[in-house]
């Protein structure tokens, strides 16, 4: 009894923090008490090799994720093309006479495609536009439902069923164009819970000198997937021996499918799940991902974590990521849909003459963001800087040097050399934000952290239709330099003032009531023990 008592009044750490060594028929639970049920596991091994550690198939295995989701949502830009029947300039357009045709004036602007669908620029703009309004919609509830169920079942699940709603997209269309706007917004309601999901992820399997790397390394997958997507849609789309447009949502669909095999197999919610991490790499990541350290060994233990509402949304901290989450967001998902269209109609710039052009920029935000994460590190490794100065650093940078680019937009008249590399160098600049505020849900509350990414980017992808509304009003039947510039200097506004926002408010180190709600939990969870 008195041993009993002593063994109580012991902190309650697992004894799997040892490298264990089972017999045939026990196991340890996720409190290290030994439990029978016939598996064997001697002791713990690398995830796949000894030189690859867990967290780093985790990241490439999301990485390629995230190239795949984003092919699935950029391939409809390009195929659209080939679907319509006659895509050509709108008669009643009033277009700039500023500038000359790209490629002379005998050069029509689009070149007449014989597509299966006479669809007008309205529901052409319908079709794309869907998708984000189902996408806004799962944000916040795919950071509770990773909480809840896992962001291993909830990442792989949804882009096993994006997958599937893109190989039924051809059928769709050729059903009716709303069908196709249904499966689009059913594909955009399933994506919405990825990036709270893996945001959820990573704050258990990101130690806290490794976060920029590793989350960089995963959502590089959006800029390498960007263009992947345009460049090969492309192609796919030009050539009729692999089946024209169709292919392209069956290609990248069934790419889809096999990835979701790999993902279900190799990846594990929790690093004390996992069957095949080192003892020393589950010892890091429960000791360091948090600042207060808890015995969540399995999912029950999520389930019982509250999030602190009222102190979430009364955080200044939060409301930082937001204003950055927002500008960043405006400035991209804009600038994907409405530039082409001020590339034709005012710069004369035929931009489908060259699909490896127009994937340019992405191709640049895919280096930006890798390299920003493993230099992010570098300097917090090194303690040149504090984690919350180093955020503001590349937040700061990533906003307020694309700002300049932007309003350099508005004066690069009919130059479209210059408007192509002013915009590349925005949105490669703009990957500087990847090591500020998209990594900062994590400093600031790791296990809240798909909550607080899901609230931040259900704001930031309103901008993805909110957007594409702005520019339409400002050149509805006007499509002139001097209508674009004011949609420019609104860009470059919007980039300022959220760079300003993060540079005055963002914190850097886990927010007392973060820290606050681990320890309430685990205070209960000890007394439900001691019991």
């Amino acid at each position: 009894m008195c041993q009993l008592l002593e063994d109580e009044k012991k902190p309650l750490m697992p004894k799997r923090l040892r490298a264990p060594v089972y017999d045939d028929n026990t196991y340890e639970d996720s409190l290290g008490y030994p439990q029978e049920d016939g598996r064997t596991r001697r002791g713990r091994r690398s995830s796949c090799c000894p030189c690859i550690s867990a967290r780093i198939v985790l990241a490439l295995l999301s990485s390629a994720g995230f190239l795949i989701i984003f092919s699935l949502r950029s391939n409809l830009s390009v195929a659209m093309v080939a679907m319509v029947y006659a895509n050509v300039s709108d008669k009643n357009v009033n277009q700039s006479l500023e500038c000359m045709p790209k490629y002379g004036n005998h050069t029509p602007m689009v070149p007449l495609t014989e597509g299966e669908f006479q669809w007008n620029g309205q529901i052409q703009g319908i079709i794309l536009g869907s998708f984000y309004y189902g996408y806004c919609l799962t944000q916040i509830p795919g950071g509770w439902l990773a909480q809840y169920f896992g962001g291993k079942r909830l990442i792989g699940g949804a882009i096993l069923v994006t997958s599937l709603l893109s190989l039924l997209s051809p059928i769709a269309a050729r059903f009716n164009w709303w069908m196709l706007v249904g499966v689009r917004f059913l594909e955009g309601a399933t994506q919405g819970v990825i990036y709270p999901a893996m945001h959820s992820m990573w704050g258990r399997w990101a130690p806290k000198s490794e976060r920029s790397r590793l989350v960089t390394i995963t959502y590089s997958g959006s800029g390498s997937g960007t263009t992947v997507g345009l460049i090969v849609s492309g192609y796919i789309c030009q050539s009729q021996y692999i089946g024209g447009w169709p292919s392209c949502f069956y290609l990248f669909g069934g790419i889809g499918c096999v990835w979701f095999i790999i993902w279900m197999l190799l990846v594990h919610d929790l690093p004390a799940d996992h069957p095949r991490i080192s003892a020393e790499e589950l010892h890091l990541l429960q000791t360091t991902t948090s600042t207060f350290h808890t015995d969540e060994n399995n999912m029950s233990d999520l389930k019982k974590l509250k999030p602190p509402w009222t102190s979430i949304f009364t955080s200044s901290a939060v409301w930082a990521i937001v204003a950055a989450h927002v500008a960043t967001d405006f400035g991209f998902f804009t600038l994907a849909s409405c530039l082409p269209t001020y590339m034709k109609f005012v710069l004369k710039y035929n931009i489908d003459k060259d699909g490896i052009l127009s994937a340019v920029p992405y191709m640049a935000v895919m280096v930006t963001t890798i390299l920003t994460g493993l230099v992010a590190d570098w300097i917090r490794d090194k303690k040149y800087l504090s984690t919350v100065a180093t955020r503001k650093l590349m937040n700061t940078l990533g906003l307020l040097l694309p700002a300049g680019f932007m309003l350099g937009m508005g004066y690069t008249n009919c130059d479209s050399n210059l408007a192509v590399a002013l915009l590349t160098l925005a949105i490669a600049v703009n990957g500087l934000t990847a090591a500020g505020y998209t990594c900062n849900h994590i400093d600031i509350a790791p296990k809240f952290s798909g909550i607080l990414m899901g609230l931040t980017n259900t704001f930031g992808t309103t901008t993805g239709f909110i957007g594409p509304y702005i520019v339409g009003v400002l050149t509805d039947k006007n499509q002139s330099r001097e209508q674009w510039q004011k949609f420019f200097f609104m860009v470059s506004a919007l980039y300022g003032f959220g760079g300003l926002v993060f540079l005055v408010f963002a914190k850097g180190e886990e927010q007392k009531w973060s820290i606050e709600a681990s320890v309430k939990q685990n205070s209960t969870k000890t007394l439900n023990i001691q019991k």
